[in-house]
C-alpha cells in the first residue's frame, strides 16, 4: 500500500492505453470479464452505492438486439469486438444501501428526491465506468467506450423493467495498433490546474 506504480504498469493504464475501434479475433472469456468486475468493484462511490450495472454482450443473438439502437459509426467498432459492455445506471440503487453502507440509514436519503437520486447515479456510475476501463486495461484489455446509441432502444432491449438507464457502451478485446490514429494531444497541467 502507499507504493508508486512503476513506469510499465503506469504505461499500460495511462500513457500507452488508447481508444480501440477495430479488434485483433482473440476471444475475451467469462473468467476475464469477471475478474474485470472483481477488480472494479472495489472503486470508491459515494455512501459505497455501486450503482453500475453492466450487461456483457456476447453472443450473435445480443449483438444482434444490440446493432439496431447504435450509431451508424460505431456498428462495426462494436459489432467486430469480443464484447460490449452496457454500463448502465440503476435508478433504484439506494435499495441496496442498507446492505452496502448499514451504520446510518443512507436509503432515507434518496427515496422520493428524485433530482438527488439522478444526481448521485450519474456521477456515481460515471466512477465507476472510469474503474471499469483501468480494471479492463490492467487486465491486459483494450476498450472502445462510446455514446453514440439509441438510449431508449437499448434500455427497452436490455433494461425493460425500466430501472436501469445507460450510461455508455464500451467494446473490449485486443485492439488492433496498427489501425489507430495518432494520439490526440491533451491539455497542459496549467490550462487545467491551479494549486492556491
Amino acid at each position: 500500500m502507499n507504493q508508486a506504480l512503476d513506469d510499465a504498469a503506469l504505461d499500460t493504464l495511462f500513457r500507452d492505453a488508447r481508444s480501440f475501434s477495430h479488434w485483433q479475433e482473440r476471444p475475451v472469456s467469462e473468467a476475464q470479464l469477471r475478474q474485470l468486475y472483481e477488480l472494479m468493484k472495489w472503486g470508491p462511490t459515494a455512501a459505497n452505492a455501486c450503482p453500475a450495472r453492466i450487461v456483457f454482450v456476447q453472443s450473435a443473438a445480443a449483438k444482434a438486439r444490440l446493432k439496431p439502437c447504435l450509431a451508424e459509426g460505431n456498428v462495426d467498432k462494436s459489432m467486430s469486438a469480443p464484447a460490449v459492455a452496457i454500463v448502465g445506471m440503476d435508478l433504484e440503487f439506494y435499495e441496496k444501501l442498507p446492505r452496502l453502507f448499514p451504520h446510518t440509514d443512507a436509503r432515507s436519503w434518496y427515496v422520493g428526491k428524485p433530482e438527488k437520486i439522478t444526481t448521485s447515479v450519474t456521477l456515481n456510475t460515471a466512477l465507476q465506468g472510469g474503474y471499469f476501463i483501468l480494471a479492463a486495461r490492467s487486465l491486459g484489455l483494450d476498450c472502445g467506450p462510446m455514446s453514440g446509441f439509441d438510449h431508449g432502444a437499448l434500455d427497452a432491449e436490455f433494461f425493460p423493467d425500466g430501472k436501469v438507464k445507460s450510461l455508455f457502451i464500451c467494446a473490449l478485446g485486443y485492439g488492433d495498433r496498427s489501425k489507430l490514429y495518432p494520439r490526440g494531444p491533451r491539455l497542459e497541467f496549467d490550462e487545467v490546474c491551479r494549486i492556491e
